[in-house]
């Protein structure tokens, strides 16, 4: 007759073996992975290095509107209609947690184990039993399979159904054990299902059992897991978030080493402001606590007054060390007077960085000078020297195959953005504009810039309020001297998102998210068939074979270096195609705070208003 300790042996060996053919090919079991090599952090690590473990809890953070919107109608940010409201990833998390000093790693936040499969095409987290959600349900297997079911269906934003195009199903192995099966091995893939949003399946229903679509969602409160609940709103004006007394991660035996110096107030206010200068004079009023600023003018003439002189009010430049990425007028190539590339390099010809800069700026900026400026991926990371080895490994058969899709100038060095600079000069850039317009089709007569039809050349530009209007009119000035007339449409952001979701535009401002290991997002924001998808990032409208082939290339790179080549590649192909023209950036946040706002030393790689409401807290909270 077994005796009890060897009833306990066969369970456990059965259950290994459940295991093994439920997880095939298992490379082993962690609190944290990273795409390549080793995560930075140990399994049982006490807590991130760049938080405060001792930060004080308690008190208010008032902010404004974070970016440019003005207000919000929605509180689902999952789907592609209407304006969210600001904060409301307070309410929700993921299965695992990036870090912010690492270049992609993830650990476990509602997951407590992570198995990737010897061969990457899958990936199996265990979750937590301690998870709840907002209404004390238990965090299960069967709503993390809902949340990504959600997110690729019809119902969400179609970006979602793009990055995790790779992604083949998520699959229930038990109630707390689920595993999401890949298409190919894409090393990306287990840290980018690890971040998706979980939320309730039971967010949405009526007290009859019904549910509402959840395209229908509105101001139905979320049901996730985070932290914060919604306290109060005033519909597109304001919304306050309190802690969640009942959250899960607050009520474990020992404190979750994700979320050690995380979260220190007990509510999270946004105030909306319709305008950006009475935001400025109401954070000198003492209204706010924190406000990042993105003007460089405002930046430097703005924060002055009485309370900066006597200390109330602090002002400072944080240092990050981001990937600028791209920043600039993007180009509808969707419109006919805009798909030639020579058009293109034309009208970037007549932007005068380096006037805008001393006039307008005070100096504070550097020129983009790639799709990936700041960043060993740009191809001009080590000055503008010609493709290696590894890039026309890439380049040669691509320029074989599809000539027409890979400039011939993308074998040479990467070409400086158009300068100013002495010996050169605005009037020469605008005479090799001509030029290039000439062979285009477009010649100056009757008072304008004509193509052979006689259609004068016209570009509307698409602008979320009047940010960038001083810019926009210098640039305009010198588009007339080439006969092109610049008509400038500003709107408030709602409208503005409309139309940039329909690519209703001719030319607007964009800057492309930055990341320190760009992947599967590209799709969303270069790929083929996201240009024919309405709401994708694809707003340039880009539909080259090459542009899709060296994606695929990046998502299935198997260590840095391969990366490193694949984006650099690439950055050659957007960057010699002309489909933006770069502006300006500056490796500092610039924030104003209070002072009695206090503050870790910053990671590696951050965004300012995620930071402070993630890692700041006051002093003598309570």
């Amino acid at each position: 007759m077994p005796t009890p300790k060897s009833i306990r042996q066969i369970a456990h060996f059965l259950l290994l073996a459940l295991l093994v053919g439920l997880g095939a090919n298992i490379v082993q079991a962690a609190q944290g992975i990273a795409q390549y090599g080793k995560p930075k952090y140990p399994d049982g690590f006490a807590h991130f290095d760049y938080v405060n473990p001792n930060a004080p809890r308690g008190g208010t953070l008032t902010l404004p509107n974070p970016g440019q919107r003005t207000s919000f109608d929605k509180f689902n940010p999952y789907t592609l209609r209407g304006v969210t409201a600001p904060g409301i990833d307070l309410m929700f998390e993921s299965l695992a947690e990036g870090s912010a000093d690492e270049v992609s790693s993830i650990y476990g936040l509602l997951a407590d184990d992570i198995d990737v499969a010897k061969d990457r095409k899958s990936v199996t987290f265990r979750i937590r039993p301690e998870a709840k959600f907002s209404d004390g349900s238990p965090v299960l297997a069967a709503d993390v399979k809902h949340s990504f079911d959600t997110l690729m269906s019809g119902l969400a934003h179609p970006r979602y159904k793009t990055t995790f195009a790779d992604v083949k199903q998520a699959v229930v192995i038990s109630d707390r054990v689920v595993r999401f099966d890949f298409k190919n091995n894409n090393t990306e893939l287990p840290i980018m299902v690890g971040t998706l949003p979980i939320f309730s399946r039971n967010w949405g229903k009526r007290p009859d059992g019904t549910m509402i679509a959840f395209d229908k969602l509105a101001f139905e409160p979320p049901i996730g897991s985070g932290p914060y609940l919604i306290e109060s709103f005033k519909a597109g004006k304001s919304i306050t978030y309190k802690r969640n007394p009942q959250y899960w991660a607050d009520h474990l035996g020992k404190p979750l080493n994700v979320r050690v110096g995380f979260y220190n107030f007990d509510r999270v206010l946004y105030k909306l402001y319709s305008d950006d200068a009475v935001r400025l004079e109401a954070f000198k009023a003492g209204e706010f606590d924190a406000l990042v600023e993105y003007r460089a003018k405002i930046w430097a003439k703005g924060y002055v007054g009485s309370k900066f002189d006597n200390g109330t009010l602090l002002k400072k430049a944080f240092i990050n060390h981001n990937g600028a990425g791209m920043q600039g007028f993007a180009m509808n190539v969707r419109k006919p007077h805009l798909q030639d590339p020579r058009v293109r390099q034309a009208l970037g010809l007549a932007l005068d960085f380096e006037w805008l800069n001393r006039q307008i700026f005070f100096e504070q900026y550097g020129r983009i000078n790639s799709f990936f400026t700041n960043s060993d991926l740009s191809a001009n990371f080590d000055g503008p020297r010609k493709p290696t080895e590894a890039e026309l490994k890439l380049l040669k058969p691509l320029k074989a195959k599809y000539p027409q899709w890979v400039p011939d100038a993308v074998f040479g060095p990467m070409p400086a953005p158009p300068s100013t600079k002495a010996p050169g000069s605005l009037r020469q850039n605008l005479r090799q504009a001509r030029e290039l317009l000439m062979h285009a089709g477009w010649q100056y007569r009757d008072g304008a810039l004509r193509n052979e039809k006689g259609e004068p050349f016209r570009i509307e530009m698409v602008e979320n309020g009047g940010f960038f209007l001083r810019v926009l009119s210098a640039y305009g000035r010198n588009l007339e001297k080439l006969g092109i007339q610049l008509d400038i449409r500003t709107s408030d952001f709602a409208l503005y998102q409309k139309r940039m979701d329909e690519y209703d535009f001719d030319m607007t401002t964009t800057r492309f998210p930055d990341s320190q290991n760009p992947g599967n997002e590209l799709w969303d924001r270069f790929g083929s068939d996201a240009a024919k998808v309405k709401g994708s990032d694809n707003i340039i409208g880009i539909r080259s074979p090459v542009v899709d082939a060296l994606i695929e290339e990046i998502t299935k790179a198997q260590n840095r270096e391969e990366l490193r080549a694949a984006c650099r590649a690439l950055d050659r192909v957007l960057w010699n195609s002309y489909y933006v023209i770069p502006q300006w950036y500056n490796p500092t946040h610039r924030v104003a705070f209070r002072n009695e706002m206090r503050y870790p030393e910053p990671p590696l790689y951050y965004q300012a208003e995620p930071w402070i409401m993630q890692n700041w807290w006051k002093e003598g909270a309570k």
